[in-house]
């Protein structure tokens, strides 16, 4: 018997957020859901081909497999000097890898302030106009090197829970047949608190229909899904884990806060913005281990809210506010979430139908999540270094 999920989930008309650089990312929890464009999701029995993952414990180069996991076979491959070099450093010299990129990065910096100190010296000269020219295009090379290192900092942070980003789709499919294995379920839930978890459990059921109670046979019960789709609903989560490390943070930070007068300024509805509220934390994000753990009030002014579950403290969230945090702060971090999922996904404008498992599908959605979670502590990191150029869609 077929079994077909509705063509959209049902809103709790609370909010909905929709970032415009990106194609059609909706994000949620219960009042964030994500709208899943699915055109009917259909369960059946039929032939499994897998395509699965060799030498998936560490970062290195794998064996023969057609869906091959290796930190080399990424969807997006580093197109600069700067995204070459640490990505065999992460290879090669793991260990070297922290160091790496805080050198790649102040060469990056220091190259773009010399071209542009250049391009000061000499606008009165008569090679005024070259020299513009020049830091014009330096400006665009260090905004590519700057993505690539970012994309290298979330490799490292997927390969710390042994982890490898899915390849191109291209490389994953036979005859229509998607597979992913190993799952590696248990590695990505772990980046997350227990309150976190139930969140992103909840986001499962409300853009693929997973649940909790399903049984193996559920799990790889056949189902069929647009490439479009299953694109849509990877980019939209990639939002959703962005959101919840901000919002986890933010969250954090306010439950700390002991003063009665951010007190007020709390309990009044207008949030402090998070660029005030992140100042009071240290921004290593990317090598350290930021953790979720639930705190106990020793201060009698905010001993209630730091009670408040997350989900509770979200829903009190104005709709503005939702949509901020949902929004990456960078242009680099818009542009890179569009580029790794079209890589990831290829041509989506096709009517490909794609037909896969809920546990495929569960994967997919968990990856993005992480990535959108590890993206977060990456611009954190690297903004601390370079000026990132402001997401004025937010």
């Amino acid at each position: 018997m077929e079994y077909c999920l509705p063509s959209s989930f049902n809103l709790h008309n609370r909010l909905i957020i929709v970032s415009r650089s990106l194609p059609s990312p909706l994000s949620n929890h219960r009042r964030l859901q994500a709208f899943s464009g699915f055109s009917g999701v259909k369960r059946g029995r039929s032939t499994v081909v897998v395509a699965s993952a060799t030498n998936y414990g560490g970062f290195g180069t794998g064996g023969g497999s057609y869906c091959e996991f290796s930190s080399l076979n990424t969807p997006i491959q580093p197109g600069t000097p700067e995204g070459r070099f640490l990505s065999s450093v992460l290879l090669n010299e793991r260990k070297s890898f922290h160091e790496a990129v805080a050198e790649t990065l102040e060469k990056v910096v220091v190259e773009l302030d010399e071209a542009y100190a250049r391009r000061i010296a000499s606008a009165e000269s008569s090679e005024a106009c070259l020299h513009r020219r020049i830091s014009e295009v330096k400006g665009r090379e260090c905004k590519n090197a700057i993505e690539d290192i970012m994309y290298l900092l979330i490799l490292y942070k997927f390969s710390e829970v042994k982890v490898h980003l899915i390849p191109r789709l291209s490389k994953c499919v036979y005859n229509g047949r998607l597979e992913i294995l190993p799952a590696k379920d248990w590695e990505l839930e772990s980046i997350h608190s227990f309150e976190v978890l139930e969140m992103v459990r909840e986001h499962l059921t409300s853009v693929i229909g997973w649940r909790a109670d399903f049984s193996v046979t559920d799990n790889w019960a056949t189902t069929k899904i647009k490439r479009a789709d299953l694109c849509q609903i990877y980019t939209a989560s990639i939002l959703f884990g962005y959101f919840l490390k901000s919002a986890t943070l933010r969250h954090q930070l306010e439950m700390s806060l002991a003063n009665p007068i951010d007190d007020m300024f709390l309990n009044s509805g207008n949030h402090l913005p998070l660029p005030e509220l992140y100042k009071f934390r240290r921004r290593n994000l990317v090598f350290g281990h930021t953790h979720t753990h639930n705190t106990v009030s020793t201060s009698p002014f905010d001993g209630k809210r730091k009670q408040e579950k997350l989900s509770s403290y979200l829903m009190g969230f104005a709709p503005d506010s939702l949509a901020t945090c949902a929004e990456p702060n960078s242009m680099e971090a818009l542009r890179l979430i569009t580029k790794h999922s079209f890589a990831l996904f290829g041509d989506v404008e096709s009517d490909e139908i794609i037909s896969t498992s809920f546990a495929t599908l569960k994967r997919f959605v968990l990856e993005a999540i992480a990535f959108g979670s590890f993206l977060w502590d990456t611009e954190e990191y690297v903004k601390t270094v370079y000026h990132l150029e402001e997401n004025k869609n937010k």
